[in-house]
């Protein structure tokens, strides 16, 4: 199975659906990854690392990939522009499975059922986490001719089922490490300039200018 992980770029933004909002969730520790194909090599499979596992309101427990603009359930990946979900993979034993996990759908079962919060209020924080994989936002006002890449400290669920991924705002940076819930952090969303997430290995490529991955940028944004 090739595998060639964060390198294929999509070509146009992913337009969230309606779902079951997402009630609460638990990092991925294992380095298990998504994987998904396109239109582009639709005999070879890519991957990219899972961030996070989100219990849903429905009682489905999904994997969850920064992707573009947003944090996406790896099954929802079905847009042919975008790509198209293929399951989940475990590298160690190269498994390939279409269910999340047992401990983690028993883990997130269990922390819903004991942690409870009054979810009347949409902008209320449920949980806040920090970002194991090295993601980063993409802040761009000239159509990538200038940018800035911010690493994600961390990803803030609210009430309303939102994942927002956090960057350090460094006008109210008082002390380092930035750990979550610190006061200088706010939503990458809330930056006009925010385009998109990226995991570390494209972040690295964007940095170096890779002539590849900046022609599929220059694609994705046309």
């Amino acid at each position: 199975m090739a595998s060639q992980a964060g390198t294929v770029l999509s070509m146009q933004d992913y337009r969230e659906r309606r779902r079951p909002r997402i009630l609460r969730i638990a990092p991925e520790l294992d380095g298990l990854e998504m994987l998904y194909s396109n239109d582009s090599a639709r005999e070879q499979s890519f991957s990219l690392r899972i961030l996070f596992w989100g219990l849903r309101e429905d009682g489905q427990t999904v994997g969850m990939v920064p992707w573009l603009r947003t944090l996406i359930e790896c099954p929802s990946l079905c847009d042919p522009l975008n790509g198209h979900f293929v399951g989940y993979h475990d590298p160690g034993i190269d498994r390939v499975f279409h269910e999340a996990p047992p401990h983690k759908v028993a883990e997130l079962q269990s922390a819903a059922e004991y942690f409870r919060y009054d979810r009347q209020t949409d902008g209320a924080i449920i949980q806040e986490l920090p970002d194991l994989l090295g993601t980063h936002a993409a802040l761009t006002h000239d159509r990538f001719r200038s940018f800035l890449l911010c690493e994600v400290i961390s990803w803030r669920l609210l009430a309303d089922g939102q994942v927002q991924g956090m960057l350090i705002d460094p006008s109210r940076l008082k002390s380092t490490p930035v750990l979550p819930g610190d006061a200088c952090l706010y939503p990458a969303a809330s930056n006009p300039d925010f385009r998109y997430y990226f995991q570390h290995r494209v972040a690295n490529k964007i940095k170096q200018r890779d002539p590849d991955t900046m022609a599929a940028i220059y694609t994705l944004i046309e």
